[in-house]
Parts: structure tokens; sequence; C-alpha cells
């Protein structure tokens, strides 16, 4: 770590992201016991995936700019409870639209989460893509810990048991209540730059991010519903491949923060868009399941090692708005793709699963694409308080 990194908040962050991103990981983790209790068809399935980011990502650029105007150190505590509140409650209602509706609660709370908790974050690590990795990762840990979650309690309980889930949510709440009355961090600003926010390039660099999520939105849906139905594995099995997936990339985050900080942000975030493409390749390819695991493998690289290095890009295009460029990069573009996640759900109901994961193939060319009309910046950063 750098000098620059004050670790006891940055340590309290991480946490904070681990719970918050533990009911990202849920929903995908849900969807297996949604459509065996439910019935849901492929197009439902992904219906509930867009639930959790339509209103996530309507929201996310507002509390960006909220978070730029004025610090909201509540917002973490609040957006993570909400976010374990909303997956607490969707397996109680037996409608369709009420789980919808619970699932997209949820959704909100991470909306509020991200902003005033990545701007803190980027306050605690300095201007090192490592530092802000780190954070990254929590998420990431998180998002790999659900499966091993979610699958024993509701194999045990079915979904009635998913308010059980809401506990660390809860816990985590009620330590940061107590730990916020403490003063709030210096808050780190831009030191003012002669060429000021440019808007042109981070448009661009989000346009890449979009394309990164849709990928991993239909990677996260359909990949234990793939190994289920192609393969004839059992739900426990195929939470494994999921958490093979997204803990391959909570590794590949912290590789992605240490490339940037020695070969450059925009080689790093090139390097996983190329290991994408053979990643869905051998997804498509598999004639068996342990193949399908090293394609998850190297899919969890692929698509993690950009991930907290998107977010540094972001903030550095937009140095005088860093809760907003946070807002989009960590946020609202992450979320976006599970907008497309119907559609996506329509063409597995239609052609199959395969179908739907052939056309992932395009998105890490045309983000390798946009990536290289962008420029590679550091931009100096200085904490204030």
């Amino acid at each position: 770590m750098t000098s620059g990194i004050r670790r006891r908040a940055l340590a309290l962050l991480i946490g904070t992201h681990v719970v918050d991103d533990l009911y990202q990981g849920a929903v995908p983790a849900l969807l297996p016991f949604l459509v065996a209790e439910r019935h849901y068809g492929y197009a439902q399935a992904a219906g509930i995936t867009l639930a959790a980011t339509f209103l996530s990502s309507l929201l996310q650029p507002g509390f960006g700019v909220l978070t730029d105007r004025r610090r909201r150190p509540w917002l973490i505590g609040a957006g993570l409870l909400t976010a374990g509140v909303g997956i607490g409650l969707c397996g109680l209602g037996g409608g369709y639209w009420a789980t919808w509706a619970a699932v997209a609660l949820s959704g909100m709370g991470v909306a509020a989460y991200h902003p005033e908790a990545s701007a803190a974050a980027r306050s605690a690590a300095g201007a090192s893509a490592q530092g802000m990795s780190l954070f990254a990762v929590g998420g990431n840990a998180g998002i790999a810990l659900a499966p091993l979650i979610v699958a024993p309690v509701l194999a045990t309980t079915g979904l009635i048991g998913t308010p059980l889930l809401a506990i660390p949510a809860v816990a985590m709440a009620l330590y940061l209540a107590v730990a916020q009355r403490e003063p709030a961090p210096a808050r780190v600003r831009a030191t003012p730059t002669p060429q000021g926010d440019d808007w042109r390039s981070f448009g661009r660099l989000t346009v890449a991010v979009v394309c990164r999520s849709i990928a991993y939105f239909g990677v996260s849906s359909f990949l234990a519903l793939l190994l289920i139905h192609r393969f004839g594995v059992s739900k426990g099995t195929a939470s494994v491949a999921l958490t093979v997936f997204t803990g391959t990339g909570a590794a590949g985050t912290v590789l992605g923060g240490r490339l940037a900080d020695r070969i450059g942000r925009l080689p790093t975030v090139r390097i996983g868009y190329v290991l994408t493409v053979p990643g869905l390749l051998g997804l498509l390819l598999a004639p068996g399941p342990a193949v399908a695991f090293v394609a998850a493998f190297v899919l969890g690289l692929g698509l993690y090692v950009p991930f907290s290095v998107h977010t540094t890009l972001g903030q550095e295009y937009l140095p005088g708005r860093i809760g907003t460029a946070s807002g989009v990069t960590l946020g609202l573009a992450v979320s976006a793709g599970g907008m497309v996640a119907p559609l996506l759900g329509l063409v597995a109901d239609a052609y199959g699963i395969r179908a739907a994961i052939a056309l992932l193939l395009v998105l890490p060319v045309m983000a390798l694409a946009v990536s290289a009309r962008l420029p590679e910046t550091r931009v100096p950063l200085e904490t204030t308080g």
C-alpha cells in the first residue's frame, strides 16, 4: 500500500462494501430457487435481475450529485440496510410483482450506497489504483459470498427463509450508526487543472463500462442455469460455479489495481477486455462442466481486472465531480447491464441459453474499440478538510 492510504477508514469501507454487494450477488443466486419453486421462465427470471438494477440505474446519478454537493455519510448505512431489507422481503410475497418490487427496493439501496461510499473510499485510498481496488474487491467478495450464503439457507428453508439474508445488513448498519458519530474523514478534492472535467472521455469510458456490465450480468444470470440445464448438475454445484466466477473476480480486481499502478490504467482494462473473449467461447463450447468451470475462472479475470480501474479512470476524467464519477462507473454503468438482462432472457426462452451467451461476444470487442480513443491520465489529487 502507499503511504497515502488511511487504512482504518478504508478497512471499514471495505467491510460495508462486502455487505452491500452481498445483496447484488444474492439476486443471481436466488434465480434457481425462484425458477424451481415458482416455475418462472427465463424472461421472468431475467426480469428479477432487471428489478435489482432498473431503479438503481435511474437513481445513481442523483445520489452522485448529492455526494458532490455535501457529505452525507449516513447514506452508506441507510443504503446497505435498504439493500438487505429488500432481499429479505423478496421470498415472502407469492406473486411475481411483489417479488419484483422487493428486489427493486434492494436496488434502490444499492444506488444510495455506492456514490457516497466510493467518494469516501477515494478519500481514504488517495490517488492509488491499488487502494481503490481494495475497496472494489470488498464488493467482489460480497458478491462471491452470496451464493455460499443464499444456497444453504434457501436449500434448508425454501424462499420463506429470505428474511434471514437481511441479518448482515442490519448488523453492519447498527455498527455504522455508532462509528459515524466520529468526525467525518477528510474529502478528496481535485487539484485544479487547465483542462478541468473531461466529459467526452468520461462518456466514452461509460460506454466501455456498460459493455462490461452487460457481459457481467449476462454471465451471472445464466451461468448457473446453463450448467443445470445443459449438464444436469445440481443447484449446489451450479452455485459453486457462480462462486468460482465471482471469487476469481475478486482476485482479478486486486490484480487490476496492481497492474494499473505499474503499467497504466488503459493497458490494464484492455487486458481484461481481451481475456473475456476466450472465456465466453469456453463457456459456449464446453463439452462438460469441468471446462465450463475453467471458462468461469477466465471470465472472472477478464470481467473484473478492469473493474476498479474504470472507477479510478472516471474519477480522473472528472476530478471536480468525484461522487458523480463514482456513481456512474461503480454504480449506474455497472447496474445498467441488468436492464438488458430481460432481452437476453427472451433470447434464451426462444433459442436457448447458449444463444443468449453468444450475443455477449460482441461486447468486449466494442469495449476494446472504445478504449482505443481514451487518453491515459493521472490527475494529482490532494486531501483537504
